[in-house]
């Protein structure tokens, strides 16, 4: 319910293309301070839905009511910008509202009724800071310089101009399709934070579950053309989502009992003359014409077995590279072996993608050695991916030639393939200009994992992809056998997929860390402090680990500050103690994503919410003991330390 009035609401949307139905008669209300996050799969009509709200789409049927006055700001995923424009001119475009009606109250004779309502609209949205907010937008969000052509920049820097177009105008209601794309962790932050607090009503489509998490207040799941609600962020909406499936579970288990029983008394052919028997008949097709509720179908593996690897996969030896006259960095030294998954991190332009082409040979590093194993064989999932040929069917676009996809030893048909990425046989035949941008980037990844390699290079790989598809891919990363070597900004993926990262954290500065992202940022912290005089993580010079050394736990919840010990000598007990933690920790962080992956898993969800609530108390206390874990591995380091 909403407390507040609402500044805008879709009322009986309706949407359908051919015999599909994207909204069937869905109805949504947004009020100041509602952060909205909107989810559902890929194809839903999650786009469909942000385009009507924004007013660039008429719906089928129904209406978009706005209080009067209401200032609407939206950012869809294909976007566009005047190319003939700077990067300043097209970002200020984005506070016309407020550049309109500053004008106005200048150009009007003061101490009249106009002038003072003109004045307090002005003040509300801030609109005397504008300038401020561009200069503040532009710089945290790693746009390119001021004067720079919109025209010449690529799709990453025009898509952060954009974004920043969107949010100077500080709009009543601000709609975001997607907009962490293209972001590196530090503009991701400054984002999530800016829209923490954000005095409007924003309604966003995201696949970043961190975002949603720290950022959202309630969730909306667009399922079977309508809206669904949950209070909190994402992580309440996966409890309350889990315990509504299995209460829907439970309702058809009942319904199926129901119509056992009714059959049998229906097939006696009772005469239905009687009111009685009449009911009883009618309750019977009722229930029967019910049916079940509609069940979501997952993507199954979707990464080909890999070939074998050699001994000798790939090294990085006192690798530096230089541009202009500048060292990106220097003295990197990577040892990969199977089951390495390394995550890249860092603002852009510091050096990610050069370290990824690096690693693929296309060009040598300025000094120091990249070696490759004979049997090494590279599957590159570029950023900007590949173009897809809009006149093209899905079935098309995949082929190629041959009719089936090399699956290990094994061949599997094309068709096979394309469902294991939710390609029903009549999208297969579908062309592409008629995709919706989810399915285009199954599509892609579709048609880039094909190629199959034991050694796979992720640009940005979770861009567009809508949350069950991340999930499944993060599933089929983590029981890869080969090697992984990733750049991405979204949290949850690294903290899910990674056994190391490597953080370039500006002038030249790159560090190497065991574990997943949040371990990185936690040792990170803990070195920043006052009482830890040399962090965890290592800066990258010839003595660097090499990343097959970097076999830590997978994942590592923050853990409460500790205070360093006092220089000592460890005791037997305390060595005993050293010697096993690191094993305690892996054996707790197993522990806490076999919960995870339990509580997610369909088989678990037919067992009802008591079991559902039991496993969610499970999973805290074995986090609770991975993060005392944590705790006690700082202070044993730093007697370690202290001992050596």
């Amino acid at each position: 319910m909403i407390s507040t009035p609402a500044l805008i609401t879709a009322r009986e949307i309706l949407v359908a293309h051919n015999d599909r139905v994207l909204l069937d008669h869905a109805t949504l209300s947004l009020a100041s301070g509602d952060r909205t996050g909107l989810v559902g799969r890929n194809g839903a009509g999650k786009s469909t839905f942000l385009r009507i709200l924004a007013g660039e789409l008429v719906p089928d049927s129904g209406e978009i009511i706005r209080t009067k006055g209401t200032v609407v700001g939206y950012l869809p995923q294909a976007f566009a910008l005047d190319a003939s424009k700077t990067v300043y001119e097209s970002v200020r475009e984005g506070g016309k509202v407020v550049l309109d009606l500053i004008h106005e109250y200048e150009n009007l004779p003061g101490h009249t009724r106009r002038h003072e309502e003109l004045e307090e609209r002005i003040a509300t949205l801030d609109g005397w800071n504008l300038d401020t907010r561009i200069r503040t937008a532009l710089n945290q969000l790693g746009c390119p310089q001021d004067d720079r052509l919109i025209g010449p920049l690529s799709g990453g820097e025009r898509r952060r101009v954009a974004l920043a177009r969107a949010l100077v105008s500080q709009p009543d209601v601000l709609i975001l399709d997607e907009p962490t794309n293209h972001l590196d962790t530090d503009s991701v932050e400054w984002i999530t934070n800016f829209l923490a607090d954000y005095p409007g009503a924003l309604l966003v489509v995201t696949h970043d579950r961190h975002f949603l998490d720290q950022v959202a207040t309630s969730l909306v799941e667009l399922r079977n053309g309508v809206f669904e609600r949950y209070e909190g962020n994402y992580t309440d909406y996966l409890v309350a989502r889990a315990e509504k499936l299995a209460t829907e579970g439970l309702v058809e288990h009942k319904r199926q009992m129901f119509l056992q029983r009714e059959l049998a008394w229906v097939r006696r052919r009772p005469k239905a003359q009687t009111s009685k028997s009449k009911a009883r008949l009618d309750r019977y097709f009722d229930a029967e014409a019910a049916g079940p509720p509609e069940v979501e179908t997952n993507l199954e593996l979707v990464i080909p077995p890999p070939p074998q690897l050699g001994n000798r996969v790939a090294e990085l030896i006192n690798v530096g590279m230089e541009f202009g006259g500048r060292w990106l960095f220097r003295g990197l030294n990577l040892n990969f072996a199977g089951g390495t998954r390394l995550g890249i991190t860092g603002r852009n332009g510091l050096g990610k993608s050069t370290l990824l082409r690096l690693v693929l040979g296309h060009f040598p590093p300025s000094e120091g050695e990249v070696r490759i194993g004979q049997l090494t064989k590279f599957n590159f999932v570029d950023q900007d991916r590949l173009q897809l040929r809009e006149d093209r069917t899905v079935l098309d676009e995949v082929s190629d030639g041959p009719e089936w996809v090399q699956w290990g030893e094994d061949q599997l048909s094309l068709r096979g393939y394309l469902r294991r990425f939710l390609f029903p046989e009549d999208r297969m035949m579908t062309p592409v200009k008629y995709l919706s941008g989810g399915e285009r980037s199954r599509l892609l990844l579709a048609k880039v994992l094909k190629r199959g390699g034991n050694f796979l290079i992720l640009d940005e790989p979770t861009n567009d992809l809508d949350l069950p598809t991340l999930r499944v891919l993060e599933e089929a990363l983590e029981t890869f056998p080969g090697c992984v070597l990733v750049v991405s900004h979204d949290r949850y993926f690294l903290n899910r997929v990674c056994t190391g990262i490597v953080a370039f954290e500006g002038e030249g500065r790159v560090v190497l860390s065991e574990g997943n992202y949040d371990y990185y940022l936690e040792k990170k912290r803990r070195a920043a402090t006052p009482a830890s005089k040399s962090g965890s993580s290592k800066s990258v010079v010839s003595s660097a680990p090499p990343v097959s050394a970097m076999v830590a736990p997978a994942a590592a919840p923050a853990a409460p500050a500790v205070s360093a010990p006092r220089a000592r000598k460890m005791t037997f007990k305390e060595q005993q103690e050293w010697q096993g933690i690191e094993a305690a920790i892996q054996r707790t962080d197993d522990k806490v994503a076999e919960l995870e992956a339990r509580l997610v898993s369909p088989e678990f969800l037919k067992s009802g919410g008591v079991a559902i609530k039991e496993g969610m108390v499970e999973l805290e206390s074995a986090k609770a003991e991975a993060a005392r874990l944590y705790s006690r591995w700082e202070i044993l380091d730093a007697l370690s330390r202290a001992a050596n």
